[in-house]
């Protein structure tokens, strides 16, 4: 997390970046051990091909694995590497996407509450979920593997009902009413 962020031509006037970052690396554990399970049949499969089969038995085993890994362990680093949180000092925006970019955008005057939810392992791991409630019904927004969930909450409270220690000023609510 960091004041790092998007570039200034998709900031809006006197919009600043408030915290800007990547769900948390928990998301990368899963790939890893694929990739490495991945490596390891790659080279028990090539050591157990018969010698009549060789090479083209050896082609096939290593074409496969290579198709395992990109469909386990790249594409869902890709994943987690395209998909980032922004929370500026007038809205969250969130993106992802590999080939499909998505961007959303979520004013904080629509936001009503703010809440996270932080499993043992998220304990472990320093991370956690970010539920927003907006004003509409369609039930929370759910933002996973949110690193240091507990000061990006506090951050977002800030902002949103002015509780003060930041550099930013809280949106105007009073045309929320």
């Amino acid at each position: 997390m960091g004041r790092m962020g998007l570039p200034a031509k998709l900031l809006g006037a006197d919009e600043h970046v408030v915290l800007h970052m990547r769900t948390h690396g928990k998301a990368l554990i899963l790939p890893a051990l694929a990739l490495v399970l991945c490596g390891a049949l790659i080279g028990v499969g090539l050591a157990l091909i018969p010698m009549d089969l060789r090479p083209v038995g050896q082609y096939f085993i290593v074409a496969l694995g290579v198709i395992l890994i990109i469909w386990w362990s790249v594409a869902p680093f890709l994943r987690w590497l395209t998909r980032t949180y922004t929370i500026t000092n007038r809205r969250l925006i969130t993106r992802w996407g590999i080939l499909n970019k998505v961007g959303k955008d979520l004013p904080l005057i629509r936001i009503n509450d703010v809440s996270y939810e932080r499993s043992l392992l998220d304990r472990m791991l320093g991370c956690g979920t970010l539920n927003i409630q907006t004003a509409a019904d369609a039930g929370p927004i759910v933002l996973d593997d949110v690193p240091d969930v507990e000061r990006v909450h506090v951050v977002m409270t800030e902002l949103l009902f002015g509780t003060g220690g930041h550099d930013t000023e809280p949106p105007d609510r009073s045309s929320d009413t």
